[in-house]
């Protein structure tokens, strides 16, 4: 039987920092790339992945960044149908209604605003940085040497 795998919404900073073969954290984008797990994204979403990759990263590398993002086999594109209105930054809920309307495990981020979500009985909502997020998939995909 297929194992599902977990689905996840990154934070827009989480992304970018993770998509530099150069950077520390690019182990969650080759995890994403190696299909450990479901990239949840909306339209709002990648706009907004857009728009900061873009500007500093450049455009030929956001655009292509987004391409494989869009084609990749493990990346779910979600249309919310409500509006939750959780956090402050009204810019922030996009993230929070993606990763309700994919019953996702969780929202990738170092942003505290989001931690509000831990305080929030329902919808119920897991905020974790990229070291828990790790952790995470090491237990979803343990070493097999």
């Amino acid at each position: 039987m297929a194992r599902r795998l977990p689905r996840v919404v990154l934070d827009t900073n989480v992304l970018l920092v993770s998509i530099s073969p150069r950077s520390d954290s690019y182990w969650l984008y080759e995890s994403f790339l190696l299909g450990k797990f479901t990239l949840c994204v909306t339209t709002e979403v990648l706009m907004e992945y857009a728009e900061i990759i873009s500007r500093h990263m450049g455009q030929t590398f956001c655009e292509q960044t987004l391409e494989v993002i869009l084609s990749a086999v493990n990346t779910r594109r979600i249309i919310p149908a409500y509006r939750f209105n959780l956090l402050r930054d009204p810019d922030d809920n996009k993230f929070v209604d993606c990763a309700i309307a994919a019953n996702a495990r969780c929202i990738v981020s170092h942003d505290r605003d989001f931690w509000v979500l831990r305080e929030v009985e329902f919808p119920k909502m897991a905020v974790v940085d990229t070291k828990k997020f790790y952790e995470l998939l090491s237990l979803s995909f343990p070493r097999t040497e």
